[in-house]
């Protein structure tokens, strides 16, 4: 199991944690009480440096919950987090709703997956190999179902 290291530069920090055996996500938390306007982009604090295993980003998500009840997401989901960076984690946090969205200190704000890095050499070449999907793309599958 490979160790992902925290430092609390915030004394109110929370280390992140899974909530459930099995989840993906560990939980974000916010160090700071603070509104999201509507049709707002707002900066929100964690407290906590992260230091990664080598090979690995950790990408910080949309708690679904927040996004369902209170159409606030992530802005840049699913935002990257660099195994060299040192810098406290910020969640980007934007709200489409309708209504002012309040977070208070110590609540859970977004989730971040660890994962591992398969890093690749590129190559231009002339052409690449042909699919049956070929350039479909943005919807291009439609209401198409598979047929068996």
């Amino acid at each position: 199991m490979k160790v992902v290291k925290f430092v609390k530069i915030n004394q109110d920090a929370i280390i992140p944690d899974y909530a459930h055996e099995g989840d993906a996500g560990m939980d974000l938390y916010s160090v700071e009480d603070t509104v999201i306007e509507p049709n707002t982009l707002k900066k929100v604090n964690t407290g906590l440096v992260i230091e990664l295993p080598k090979n690995t980003e950790a990408q910080v998500r949309s708690k679904s919950g927040i996004a369902l009840k209170s159409q606030v997401f992530v802005l840049n989901s699913p935002g990257t987090i660099d195994e060299n960076y040192r810098g406290e984690i910020a969640v980007l946090l934007y709200n489409l709703g309708k209504q002012a969205y309040e977070v208070k200190k110590g609540q859970k704000i977004a989730q971040l997956v660890i994962n591992e890095i398969c890093y690749v050499k590129t190559k231009v070449v002339e052409n690449v190999s042909q699919t049956t999907r070929g350039e479909g793309g943005f919807g291009s599958t439609g209401l198409k179902r598979n047929k068996q």
